[in-house]
């Protein structure tokens, strides 16, 4: 089997998460995240929609960790995201963290907005 590096182009990867906490680029964040091109801050979760709309033109899709299991996102924060022309994919925050980390690889426009497990 041939072993491919995987690079990321300057956007750091998530490299680890537990309960209440996510690894980013080698510094562990706790609490609620943002990342992708404009690098990683405290997000404050389903009420700070304005931290979300201000990725606006920088990112294709955000993709939203929503704990140790799937669940939807308010429609109210789903229609701002997607009115502000950004794509929005749910899942729980282990897959949010590959998928995010796959889309960097593939050089794609990608943020993460992460609820730890």
């Amino acid at each position: 089997m041939k072993l491919t590096e995987v690079r990321y182009s300057g956007v750091k990867p998530v490299d680890g998460y537990g309960p209440g906490f996510v690894r980013i680029g080698g510094q562990v964040y706790e609490g609620m995240v943002l990342t992708g091109v404009t690098g990683t801050s405290q997000w404050g979760g389903y009420e700070d929609a304005q931290a979300l709309v201000a990725l606006a033109g920088q990112v294709d899709v955000l993709l939203v960790g929503t704990g140790g299991e799937i669940a939807h996102i308010p429609a109210g924060l789903r229609r701002t995201i997607e009115a502000a022309g950004i794509g929005v994919e749910v899942m729980n925050s282990p897959a949010a963290c590959r998928t995010y980390n796959v889309l960097l690889n593939e050089g794609r426009r990608v943020a993460l907005a992460l609820i730890p497990v």
